[in-house]
């Protein structure tokens, strides 16, 4: 097998000077969340590793993180991800089709084995046997079984490819689920939204692409670097919550002076998302900021949960939610009294920490 070039030497064939090169690896290592410390490590990867082959499948899906990140306001990660490291298939982005199409695919599994990444976009069938979404002539279930025993890691894009998504919803007449559902060999990371972040999908694929590395991940499989914070946690609408002024109607004068949204179904205290921070079209806006409850596009199961006021007396909790998300059910309904009770709860959690620390104290005297 020949030698294959390094991502640095695709660069400079693309004319790329080895000042650009260095700007680069700076603005990758910041986009990578690493310290400055680290512009040596990314770049000594970016010297030395090969071009990493990419295989992208779509399944029950809308394409709609193709399209996300194929818009990307960021041009140097979407260049490193699109351009630079080798995409062997994507039956929307690539020009081949047909029997061309699938024996590139093919050929890429058998040439690069066990180290290319597979990326996958749509939830998967398994009802009658998956005959409800096929390529080619295969089912998505037998596609997706066979790509990914050779795959490095599965990358599962948006809420469908992650959770199951729309499909999935009840009653789920085609019987679809995530790629963590099946692919159970093999490091899977989940990227949901409804599309997902172009940011999140690039910034991962190009942490194991510089680094070799899976990035560290929460308890849904999701990139800690996008999905450790709630929309609610960076909202710019989190003041008028705490003061509780909340708009109660589309249109209302609160929703018209760009109150809180929690009564209108806003589900950001519990959604785990960079929505906020990231924001979208280049930094620009994010739904709450537009004006639109959040929707909770980066949970599972958010089509069938709805909003937190459709026939729900308090909004959805998850095992890992603090003192802050507690009590953002009694937000609606206390406002500004949720700040003093989130105080008091953690005062009395300190207290009854100190008085146990004091009791073992006096254990150990005797």
């Amino acid at each position: 097998m020949p030698e294959r070039e390094t991502i640095y030497e695709v660069l400079q064939k693309r004319g790329v000077t080895r000042r650009d090169f260095l700007k680069m690896t700076i603005l990758l290592t910041g986009a990578l969340g690493l310290e400055y410390s680290q512009v040596e490590r990314v770049r000594v990867a970016l010297e030395t590793k090969p071009r990493v082959p990419v295989i992208w499948l779509e399944f029950q899906d809308c394409a709609g993180c193709t399209e996300s990140i194929s818009r990307s306001q960021n041009p140097t990660l979407t260049s490193l991800v699109l351009n630079d490291l080798t995409i062997e298939y994507h039956e929307t982005l690539m020009a081949a089709a047909g029997f061309q199409a699938e024996g590139a695919k093919e050929a890429a599994m058998e040439q690069y084995y066990g180290e290319y990444v597979l990326v996958v976009e749509g939830s998967i069938p398994q009802g009658a046997g998956g005959v409800y979404c096929t390529v080619g002539g295969r089912t998505a279930l037998d596609i997706l079984r066979e790509t990914a025993e050779g795959a490095f890691a599965v990358i599962a894009v948006g809420n469908c490819a992650s959770f199951g998504g729309l499909p999935k919803a009840s009653p789920n007449p085609t019987d679809a689920v995530g790629v963590m559902e099946l692919v159970t060999d093999k490091p899977v990371i989940n990227i949901p939204g409804c599309p997902a972040i172009p940011e999140a999908m690039t910034n991962t694929i190009a942490h194991i692409i510089a680094l070799g590395s899976i990035p560290e991940l929460d308890y849904l499989k999701r990139p800690m670097a996008f999905y450790s914070h709630t929309i609610h946690d960076r909202c710019l609408r989190r003041g008028f919550y705490e003061a509780g002024l909340f708009a109660d109607s589309f249109g209302d004068e609160g929703y018209r002076k760009g109150y809180c949204l929690y009564k209108l179904g806003c589900k950001g205290p519990t959604t785990y998302n960079a929505c906020s921070s990231l924001k979208w079209n280049g930094g620009t806006s994010f739904p709450v900021e537009s004006g639109h409850p959040c929707l909770g596009c980066s949970e599972p199961n958010f089509w069938d949960n709805g909003g937190f006021y459709q026939g729900q007396s308090a909004p959805l909790q998850r095992p890992e939610v603090s003192v802050v998300g507690i009590a953002a059910g009694a937000g609606v309904v206390l406002g500004a009294g949720a700040a003093a009770l989130n105080a008091s709860a953690k005062k009395k959690a300190r207290e009854q920490a100190k008085a146990a620390s004091h009791q073992k104290e006096e254990e150990k005297e005797e």
